[in-house]
Order: structure tokens, then sequence, then C-alpha cells
């Protein structure tokens, strides 16, 4: 997912973050600089619920404005499927069902 949140904050004619934290502040919301910083520049490592529901509520955004999904970097990190080669066949995988026990006493 990327974060949108400065892209947001344009369309509702915020420019700078400090106008943002401050208006986060007015709507109850402390952020640090630092928070704040990562918030902007699209990096952030965390953010709460709460803290989601005050930005969209002071944006007056939804959720998915902020986070935008990117489903072709999920299918670049997917393994690649085994290759079949020319004359043969891919081994099959057999589960293990553990040892062979022999069945309870009755």
């Amino acid at each position: 997912m990327r974060w949108n949140l400065r892209m947001v904050a344009a369309e509702r004619g915020i420019w700078k973050s400090t106008e943002l934290r401050r208006q986060l502040a007015d709507a109850g919301l402390e952020i640090s600089a630092g928070k704040m910083s990562g918030l902007w520049t699209g990096t952030p490592t965390t953010i709460r619920l709460e803290d989601l529901d005050i930005i969209c509520f002071v944006l007056n955004c939804s959720p998915t404005e902020l986070l935008i999904r990117e489903p072709e970097k999920i299918a670049a990190a997917r393994p690649q499927k085994a290759q079949v080669s020319s004359g043969g066949s891919v081994p099959s995988m057999v589960p293990r069902l553990g040892r062979n026990r022999t069945t309870p006493p009755a």
C-alpha cells in the first residue's frame, strides 16, 4: 500500500505539514514533529486506527483515499511457480502426517 496523505491534503488546500499538524491538534490529535514528517513524506511506520479516524475527519476523506492499493507489488513479490522441464514433470509433494502411530487402545 502507498500512503497518499500529502496529495489528499493538497486537494483540501493544505500545503504544509505544520498546517495539518495544527489542525490535527485542534481536533485532539497531538503528533510529534518526527511522526508528522513520516506521515507527510509518505513513510509512516505505524498508525493507530484512532489517529487515522481523526486524520480522515480533519481532511474530510475516507481511509481508502489515504491508502492506495498496489496489487502489482504483491504480484511481483510472489514466488514464481516451478517451471516444467521439456521432458519431465515437476515432482509432487506428499504431506507428512507425523510418525507411523498405532491406534489408541480401546
